[in-house]
């Protein structure tokens, strides 16, 4: 049950109450107001009742009347004091006021029907019983208003902390109201302001280390190049090398990080020659499976370093063999390792965190990732049941459409319908 549900049925609940004891404290001093002026009647007509009696001209008083109360009877028997009973609704008349007192061995007593009085006080019953439910309705509907307004405005905080999380540090709540909610609006956008210039300092930093360590790394390559041929030589030369790559994938990473600085440079490029590229520019062992070949209008030099890093990923962190599946505008990467850890398949690649397939910063697939953003392209990351883990980058979410496959071309070039 969501806020929204829960503050209009407290409304509602607090207004049903509120009529409730309202209705009830109206019902029940108008009661006593009826039965005080009907007594103070009764006795009235009691008190001329007794001075007719008494002057012996009779008038409307009953003398010992067989259906006078019992109650009544003792109560004026038992002392002198006039007396009044209210009947229960029981007889043909409905209820009566009675009011009845001892003149020497005779009980003088007069009656007065009370039905008007219960017809009003029904009446009444009936009046607070519709205006109850009415507010309650009109509480409902008051309730369900306001609860609707508060939930948008807690719902547009919310959504803006999700942008905020998924990395759109430009979303912002917009300011309404100087109340609680305004403030948690308020409190919102202060934390993105300060999360974003955190952030773009961070990327600042990281940038600058990295540019600046690309003069000296430059210079370690060529000097390697200048030593004597053996094996220290071949240390030091995969080591700067390592160097060299990790300092230009911090520099992609800064600069993927920027939005609007990477742009892509489209052309029409055949899927299967982007892999077979792709896979030769890694220099590892790959199969390079087309099930269905087709042309896409995308950047070829981002696919092939998406695929790449794919490619290189599956053979640091797994175990082969590795293949390369291209069908139409979709290409998967497979490998027969321990799969993706669970934090990666829930929250994405994380820059400089390792996880379960192994050693690494997280540098390759945050790339692939960063530069599936800048083609527009979809890269989904899964456990598959028979062990091993496939990366799948899909182009025609960025493109719209592959054109035909090669099969199919070979059957138009027959002059046979394509299927």
């Amino acid at each position: 049950m969501g806020l929204r549900t829960k503050t209009a049925l407290v409304i509602a609940l607090t207004t049903a109450l509120a009529a409730t004891v309202i209705g009830f404290l109206v019902h029940h001093r108008t009661a006593e107001n009826q039965q005080q002026n009907a007594r103070t009647a009764v006795d009235d007509l009691l008190v001329e009742a007794l001075h007719d009696v008494a002057s012996g001209t009779g008038g409307s008083a009953l003398v010992d009347p067989p259906e006078l109360p019992a109650a009544l009877r003792r109560a004026v028997t038992e002392r002198p004091v006039r007396a009044t009973y209210l009947s229960a609704p029981g007889g043909a008349d409905g209820p009566v006021m009675w009011a009845a007192a001892r003149q020497g061995d005779e009980v003088i007593a007069v009656r007065r029907s009370y039905a008007p009085q219960a017809r009003a006080l029904a009446d009444l019953d009936r009046v607070l019983l519709g205006s109850g439910m009415a507010t309650t309705v009109l509480g409902c509907v008051l309730g369900g208003g306001a609860a609707a307004v508060i939930g948008r405005r807690i719902g547009a905080s919310a959504k803006a902390a999700r942008q905020i999380a998924d990395g759109d540090l430009t979303a912002r709540v917009q300011r309404a109201g100087k109340d609680e909610i305004g403030q948690l609006g308020a409190a919102v956008n202060t934390m993105a302001d300060a999360l974003n210039d955190r952030l773009e300092a961070e990327r600042r930093v990281t940038a600058d280390i990295a540019h600046e360590l690309r003069t000296p790394v430059a210079g370690l390559v060529t000097a390697t190049g200048l030593l004597p041929p053996g094996r220290p030589t071949e240390l030091v030369t995969t080591s700067v090398t390592a160097l060299r790559d990790l300092v230009e994938d911090v520099l992609e990473v800064a600069r993927l990080d920027v939005p609007g600085v990477e742009q892509a440079d489209c052309a029409d490029v055949l899927v299967s020659a982007l892999a077979e590229r792709a896979v030769r520019r890694t220099g590892k062992a790959a199969e390079v499976r087309v099930v269905r070949d087709g042309t896409v209008r995308t950047d070829p030099r981002r696919v092939e370093r998406i695929i790449a890093n794919l490619v290189s990923n599956a053979h640091r962190h797994a175990a082969p063999p590795v293949v390369v599946e291209v069908a139409g505008p979709v290409v998967g990467v497979r490998d027969h390792g321990p799969g993706f850890p669970d934090a990666l398949l829930s929250e994405g690649p994380r820059r400089f965190r390792t996880g379960a397939r192994g050693r690494g910063l997280g540098l390759g697939l945050t790339i692939v990732v960063g530069q599936a953003r800048v083609l527009g392209a979809c890269v989904r990351f899964e456990n598959l049941p028979g062990g091993g883990a496939r990366a799948t980058l899909d182009l025609g979410s960025a493109t719209g459409a592959a054109s035909s496959s090669a099969g199919d071309e070979d059957a138009a070039g027959n002059g046979e319908p394509a299927p």
